[in-house]
């Protein structure tokens, strides 16, 4: 199938324009917070889960959840991926995992290496532009049409990914979505660093000392746990443990080398990106970008209000961003015709 090289028309006209979110509250931080606690379930009886290893090079592996549809002719499969120290348990990755499901989606919910509690099924870190695990677990998924969803780090994965496949990507994968993507390392690694978020920050850092503590106890690993008592910011730990880990002089060289941003032009993927430019972690600045100029593949909605991963919304659907991501996904199936869009799509 030949690739479109314009987003259709007919696909952005199943989204919502970013003047009709009326959100829930009209604070970033408001909005971050309480989503992150919004309760989020699964029907698992309906739709069981099934934990599958992927191995995505020598010697790693990573675990996904898995949900098969139980009906014939499903539209193809949603592959969701969590941002920074999350998990396939994170509430945004179950509330899209249903509603995925609900649209007649597989979902394989990824947990990115070392993070849902599986430090022992490979040696080394990861990082927010680390496209590996992803790449290896959608090439192995190629008896359906793949549908990108990431979060945050996750986000940034995916567009970064996109990019790296340019105008070749696999002929199963359909399209990326990015929801609040940190497309600029360096940027939101300075804004995660001031005072107003150091309450954000620390909770960050907190779930990576833990994450390396459990490593380091299943296995024999380069790094030592001592640095990390001299750690104060998200800056020092790439320094201390992120760059030298993976080859970087330090930690800007590594967000040079693993932010999205270097790879937009390149997108030649139907690909959605959503994003509040009252994000408390991500500057609005980095958006202004020539790609989302340029490049006809990439389309940004990005409403006032929504905060990091939240857009609660005061009308149904309750959860914003994840009702356009759905709707992109199904408008591409049928653009494609692989199915219709039907009426009332979530």
């Amino acid at each position: 199938m030949s690739r479109n090289t314009t987003l259709p028309s007919k696909v952005l006209q199943t989204l919502d324009l970013p003047h009709s979110f009326q959100p829930l509250f009209q604070s970033g931080d408001l909005q971050t917070i309480v989503a992150r606690f919004w309760p989020a379930r699964l029907d698992l009886r309906r739709y069981p889960v099934e934990t599958r290893l992927f191995e995505t090079e020598p010697g790693v592996r990573v675990a996904a959840h898995c949900h098969w549809q139980p009906q014939p002719n499903p539209k193809g499969t949603v592959v969701v991926v969590h941002g920074l120290e999350g998990s396939s348990q994170s509430p945004y990755v179950l509330r899209t995992t249903s509603r995925a499901l609900g649209a007649g989606f597989h979902v394989v919910r990824l947990n990115v290496r070392n993070c849902g509690g599986t430090e022992a099924l490979g040696p080394t870190l990861y990082h927010s532009g680390l496209t590996t695990d992803l790449r290896g677990l959608v090439e192995q998924l190629h008896d359906q049409p793949v549908f990108i969803v990431g979060f945050s780090m996750g986000g940034n994965m995916a567009l970064r990914l996109a990019g790296e496949w340019g105008s070749g990507p696999p002929s199963h994968v359909k399209a990326v979505c990015a929801v609040s993507p940190p497309i600029d390392l360096a940027e939101c690694a300075l804004r995660m660093a001031e005072p107003r978020n150091r309450l954000y920050e620390l909770r960050f850092l907190k779930g990576l000392r833990r994450t390396l503590t459990r490593k380091k106890a299943l296995m024999d690993v380069p790094y030592a746990l001592e640095a990390f008592e001299s750690i104060r910011t998200l800056i020092d730990f790439d320094n201390a443990y992120t760059a030298p880990a993976f080859g970087y002089r330090d930690a800007f060289d590594y967000y040079a080398h693993a932010s999205a941003n270097r790879q937009l032009l390149k997108i030649r993927l139907p690909s959605l990106v959503v994003h509040a430019q009252d994000d408390p972690f991500i500057p609005f600045k980095v958006f202004d970008h020539p790609a989302f100029r340029a490049n006809p593949m990439l389309h940004l909605l990005a409403p006032r209000f929504g905060g990091h991963v939240a857009f609660l919304s005061r009308r149904q659907p309750r959860f914003w961003a994840e009702a356009q991501v759905l709707r992109f996904c199904v408008g591409i199936c049928g653009e494609d015709g692989l199915r219709e869009v039907p009426k009332g799509c979530p």
